[in-house]
């Protein structure tokens, strides 16, 4: 026997929560792809200076959003047929899952609060040895120069600061990208320090905001499945 009335209700809204948490885990997915394979990042990150590779930390939270977005799409699958077939045993899973699933985005959350000005701060600081090589004319040895210049190329700056760059001029020629003219070079070039803030800290944004937006849903799906869990068990007595 089917549950009726109001439970019912809760049955197929929390059919419609997880169809929109399955699909809310293959976007994360496609955006942690994306993210992974974006030009901008895999050019300044698949870095080498010498022996030293360039910061992995941004990859490291790249590959939870992957995992996590694989994840909810399997949950949301499970919380679906579940809520179809009404049974009370993949509805204890599938709450169990979500329990253990938002615990760990609360530790990821916490984990990319803590961590989040230190993955622009090591890549600041490997560009800045990178730089401090090629001005010292010790590039060629350690890849100095090709790191300074792929820097500058990918992310439209020059230098570490406009205070440097500006009282010294000789090594723009040589390192930055080309502009008209030495006064629009001068002018126009940002701070590679700035440029990797804006890049780093505007794809933060865009995770933190997703990962809000699924814990709501999750909370949501945790108290409906509850619910509907009790509608079932209450049903099958009469």
């Amino acid at each position: 026997m089917g549950v009726e009335g109001c439970t019912k209700c809760i049955k197929y809204l929390l059919f419609v929560f997880n169809f929109i948490f399955w699909l809310a885990g293959g976007i994360i997915l496609g955006v942690a792809l994306w993210l992974r394979h974006d030009s901008q990042t895999t050019n300044i990150l698949y870095l080498q200076l010498g022996d030293k590779q360039a910061p992995n930390t941004f990859y490291v939270g790249i590959y939870i959003l992957i995992a996590v977005g694989a994840v909810m799409m399997f949950v949301g699958f499970l919380g679906c047929y579940g809520a179809i077939q009404e049974s009370q045993c993949l509805l204890g899973t599938f709450f169990t899952c979500l329990v253990i699933l938002f615990a760990c985005e609360v530790a990821a959350g916490i984990w990319g609060f803590v961590n989040k000005d230190q993955i622009a701060k090591d890549v600041k600081q490997f560009y800045d040895q990178a730089f401090q090589q090629a001005l010292m004319g010790e590039s060629e040895p350690n890849n100095g120069k090709a790191v300074v210049k792929t820097f500058h190329e990918t992310l439209d700056c020059c230098g570490p600061d406009n205070a440097i760059g500006a009282i010294t001029p000789l090594w723009r020629d040589d390192l930055c990208p080309k502009k008209d003219s030495l006064l629009k070079n001068l002018i126009e070039s940002s701070s590679c320090h700035k440029k990797i803030d804006e890049l780093f800290s505007g794809k933060l944004y865009l995770i933190g905001i997703a990962a809000i937006v699924v814990a709501v849903i999750m909370i949501f799906e945790m108290i409906l499945s509850m619910v509907l869990c009790c509608g079932i068990r209450n049903s099958s007595v009469y």
